[in-house]
């Protein structure tokens, strides 16, 4: 069933939900949190469904926020489904004039009572998710460095300066499988790690995280190379015996290699964002070890030694650079 309203309010679309459940033959809830997600047009679509796919595995009542121009008089428009293989009620909110600046006001009367909250940014988050107006209403809020066009790794060092209880972000959740994976490539060989490097392609946040997370946990210092990616490409850990290593240059499937054993190849395909999300969903309570993380990013970036998630990997001079270095030496003397 799907409703249209046109300069409407929120009391009318809450009755609006009401009139469609009873008609739809459901008149009780059965919906357990309100995912709010904060798009514009141009990504409302893939927003808007790839929320709908992870209410399957979490009823919920979806709130699409589309923000407009704020020029104009103040005027919103929603538009409601439930049913047509939607799990629980989505509902689109398109606010423009005054309203863009008081968008938790609409939002505010259609959350679901005694039901918890998530706010999800699925590309551009405001720096402090916490003191957002939407954000203050949540218990989780969930945004993704990785989906930033440009300066993916100014948007992670935003959020490690101000996390809070309660934030997340999808760059953390796409290494759960790669942490298991080297997890268990230490139970199956506990030795002395010496050092690590991570490999991925350039300004990628997971690969900065991965890096701190090796620092955090092994207590080494971790080199991070660039490759064409995508994604993260490989993960060594370097022992006296040889590298335990994770490559997956195809980003599909990896070989894992442990010393004095034959590689192995492993499913480590890279996952849709509708299973990171529905991921972030199982647990609503804080992330104590992405908050390590994030103190430890953020140090880095303020340039603390001992907050460094990362070790630079030195250029490499040829002979020939070497040569010319020393010839503009000379010419500088002279």
């Amino acid at each position: 069933m799907n409703i249209d309203l046109t300069e409407t309010n929120a009391g009318a679309v809450a009755s609006a939900l009401v009139r469609a459940r009873r008609s739809a033959g459901s008149p009780a809830m059965g919906m357990v949190l309100t995912l709010v997600v904060v798009t514009d047009e141009a990504g409302r679509y893939d927003a808007m469904k790839t929320a709908s796919s992870v209410s399957a595995e979490h009823p919920s009542r979806v709130l699409g926020v589309i923000r407009r121009a704020a020029r104009g008089p103040a005027r919103l428009d929603a538009s409601i489904k439930i049913g047509n293989n939607v799990s629980g009620e989505a509902v689109l909110l398109r606010t423009s004039g005054e309203l863009v600046h008081h968008a938790e006001s609409i939002v505010l009367p259609l959350l679901l009572p005694d039901s918890p909250v998530v706010v999800w940014w699925p590309q551009h988050a405001p720096d402090d998710l916490a003191a957002d107006p939407l954000g203050s209403l949540a218990q989780r809020r969930i945004s993704d460095s990785a989906a930033v066009g440009r300066g993916r790794r100014g948007a992670l060092i935003a959020q490690a300066r101000h996390y809070a209880p309660g934030n997340t972000d999808l760059a953390w959740t796409r290494l759960t499988p790669w942490r298991a994976l080297l997890a268990a490539a230490l139970d199956q060989h506990p030795v002395k790690i010496t050092g690590a490097a991570v490999v991925a392609e350039r300004a990628n946040p997971s690969a900065d995280l991965m890096a701190a997370w090796l620092q955090v946990c092994l207590g080494v210092d971790v080199e991070r190379r660039a490759s064409r990616g995508p994604g993260i490409t490989d993960v060594r850990l370097q022992t006296r015996h040889g590298d335990i290593a994770v490559s997956r240059p195809s980003g599909r499937s990896a070989t894992f290699t442990i010393p004095g054993e034959a590689d192995r190849p492993v499913a480590l395909k890279r996952r849709e964002v509708d299973e990171l999300l529905a991921e972030e969903l199982r647990r609503l309570d804080e992330d104590n070890v992405f908050a390590t993380m994030m103190r430890c990013v953020a140090a880095w970036s303020n340039g603390r030694g001992n907050g460094s998630a990362t070790k630079r990997a030195k250029p490499v001079r040829t002979p020939e650079k070497k040569e010319k270095k020393k010839k503009a030496s000379n010419k500088a003397r002279s």
